[in-house]
Order: C-alpha cells, then structure tokens, then sequence
C-alpha cells in the first residue's frame, strides 16, 4: 500500500491535507488495521507479511504527511516482526524510491502541487513566497525525470522474494535511487544528510 503523497513539498504546505488526516490514514492507519486483522489467520499458516514502506521511511525528505506515515510503517513492521518471529511468521519491509506509477507520474505530481500551492492561508503563501513554490515546481518536474524508473518489476520481485525465499530479508530497497542515494544518505550524520538535501532548496522569501 502506497497510497497517498504529498512528498516533496514542504510541511507548512500540506497542513489541509493533515489535517484531515488523510495522508497518515492511509498510509499508515490503513495498513496496521488490514494486518492486524489477518494477523490470526497468518499467524496459525506461521505465514509471512510483506509491507509496502518507501526508502523516504528511513530518510526524511520534505514530505508533510507522507515521511512520518512510512517511518511509522517501519517502526510497526520492526515491532511486529519481533513478536510474531515466535510463531514462524516472518516479515519483510519493501522500501521503493522513485518508480513511474500513477501517484508519481510528473503530470500528477505536479498537478497536485499546484493544486496545493492555491489551497494554504495567505500567511503561507506570503511567507514562502511565490518564487519558493516556482522553484519548488520546476524541482519537482527535474526530480521525477531524473530518478524514477519504469522498472516496476525491480518491486514486484522484492515482493515475490519475500514471500517465496527460503530466508527472506527484513528489508528490500528498489530502484538505482533507493540504493545509490537516498540509503547510503540515511547511513551519514544527521547534520551532513542535511546539507546535501536542502543545498538544493530554494530560500524562502522571509527566510534568513
């Protein structure tokens, strides 16, 4: 389950969205309560559950909502592999990065943004200002063309891996982006992975 976005766009900017919940319940709420409710049923198969994360639930990028939702699947696919380990039921965490679905496509993303940018109080949009979210858009369009893949398969075959291996892994990432960058990002000093994340970033217009 991969669900709702709002990924690189920043917090104050989605704050509607979180608001009504929406990004965290579907996510993440969504997800815990489907497993759980199998959980008996996988547990007496001493069967395996595969949840779907996203590499941006072990490296926070601007994101709302959608960083702290699959940094909670992380955390409740930790715990719960732990406790269900004595029951023979294992369980496997997929972090994809960028891939071309239908959340991800540029015209989606980009859509939504704007969509976004017309919805937060003037206070927002004054403090950020309408160069930050110009920036922000043509960022966006560069991030999407540059690092998803339309190799699905790359996800699909973590999944099946995980649910057919012999010793399946706890964690798979997916994709050049996953692997290349964004984990080995995750690995540094807090303070060096924030400087390469927001060297890029546009200064906003009451910023200092």
């Amino acid at each position: 389950m991969r669900g709702a976005q709002d990924k690189g766009r920043a917090t104050e900017l989605v704050l509607s969205e979180l608001a009504q919940a929406r990004v965290l319940n579907v996510n993440l709420v969504g997800l815990i309560e489907v497993t759980l409710s199998l959980l008996p049923l996988v547990r007496r198969a001493r069967g395996r559950v595969v949840n779907v994360a996203s590499i941006a639930g072990r490296l926070s990028l601007i994101g709302g909502g959608y960083c702290p939702a699959k940094y909670g699947v992380e955390a409740f696919s930790d715990s719960l592999r732990r406790e269900v380990s004595n029951f023979g039921v294992k369980l496997s965490i997929i972090e994809p990065g960028g891939f071309r679905t239908q959340f991800l496509s540029s015209q989606h993303m980009l859509s939504n943004l704007e969509q976004v940018w017309s919805r937060v109080p003037a206070e927002v949009r004054e403090a950020y200002g309408q160069q930050y979210f110009d920036h922000c858009f043509e960022l966006t369009r560069k991030v999407l063309h540059m690092t998803c893949s339309d190799n699905l398969h790359l996800v699909t075959d973590a999944m099946e891996h995980a649910l057919t291996a012999q010793h399946p892994r706890t964690r798979y990432s997916c994709g050049w982006d996953a692997k290349l960058l964004y984990l080995p990002l995750s690995y540094l000093p807090t303070s060096w992975a924030d400087l390469v994340l927001t060297c890029s970033q546009p200064k906003p217009a009451q910023g200092s």
